[in-house]
């Protein structure tokens, strides 16, 4: 059987597939990591510890003369995907204000939807996808990206700053992996070749248990209201990463595509938001299905936009790009 040639022939096939197969398996049997616990559970809910290693295993072959690069390449796609959030977030205030639209096909729209759906990258995502069709130093970029991580950039865009505030230690436990492996990487050039080979394998793995995670029955509850507000998320802010890409990152793009994406962690960010203002409370059911939706949707159409952006610019998946 030719399964890794078939794989390669589908856009982002690498990671798609085994997203898809992870999710279809958690909708149809939810319960599956609880029946069979141990190694098989392990994977199934195991998506931080191999992100982790693939954070260690990316480490390793960044240089530590690319940190400059890295600071500027993660600024630039952090300031605008905020700055994209805001912009939208600000139009569509002047329209629905703290409210949402109640009936017709738009119902449960509503500003803290979109600003939430916008503002958090799906970092697995994109870290994937640069290990597959990026530059290595692009990967480090999100140590900068991960700020946007959490309730607080929403509640900046919809004017309730200083109810929230960034633990520093979140920060620190996102980047130290990374970090671990630059040194690594940095202090032997024999561990920079071991660790480095392992960064296409983990792919598939990582993906298959970022999609045991996800429930596609959010998909069907949302709606196709749903399905059209991920497909926003993607064509908006990917239009203003893949420009602040090429333009501040001098990158070709890929970066920009792979962060046009919605967190997983996004879906509790409605729910954070109510907290802190109670205004919010009667938007956080149809915030929270929709931007559920979000992260489905985009986790299944970014990767094939980056991977058919990739195959146009002539970059083949797993070869850095220098």
């Amino acid at each position: 059987m030719k399964i890794k040639a078939t794989l390669d022939r589908i856009p982002g096939g690498m990671m798609i597939v085994p997203l898809l197969i992870g999710a279809v398996i958690n909708t149809l049997f939810p319960n599956t990591a609880a029946t069979f616990g141990s190694f098989t559970g392990a994977l199934l809910t195991g998506a931080l510890p191999i992100l982790a290693v693939f954070y260690v295993c990316m480490g390793a072959t960044i240089d530590f003369k690319a940190t400059p690069y890295i600071i500027k390449k993660g600024g630039a796609l952090l300031g605008t995907k905020i700055l994209t959030a805001v912009v939208v977030g600000i139009i569509v205030g002047r329209f629905l204000g703290n409210g949402m639209i109640e009936s017709g096909f738009f119902a449960g729209l509503s500003t803290l939807a979109i600003v939430a759906a916008m503002n958090d990258t799906n970092g697995g995502l994109y870290m994937a996808l640069m290990g597959q069709f990026g530059k290595k130093e692009d990967v480090g970029a999100y140590s900068i990206m991960s700020l946007e991580s959490g309730p607080f950039f929403s509640m900046v865009t919809l004017g309730v700053a200083g109810l929230a505030a960034f633990p520093w230690q979140t920060f620190v436990g996102a980047v130290l992996p990374l970090i671990v492996g630059m040194i690594l990487g940095n202090l032997d050039k024999d561990m920079r070749d071991y660790l480095g080979k392992a960064v296409p394998i983990l792919v598939p793995f990582f993906a298959f248990a970022l999609g045991a995670g996800l429930n596609l029955r959010n998909v069907l509850q949302a709606g196709i209201l749903g399905v059209l507000l991920g497909v926003a998320v993607v064509a908006v802010t990917g239009v203003t990463l893949f420009f602040a890409d090429r333009l501040v990152g001098k990158g070709n793009g890929i970066a920009g595509l792979s962060a046009a994406s919605t967190a997983g962690n996004a879906v509790g960010v409605p729910a954070a938001v109510a907290s802190a203002n109670t205004i919010f409370e009667p938007l956080v059911p149809a915030a929270t299905a929709l931007i559920a939706s979000c992260v489905i949707v985009t986790a299944i159409l970014v990767p094939i936009v980056v991977a058919w952006w990739a195959k146009r610019i002539g970059v083949k998946a797993n070869t850095a790009q220098q």
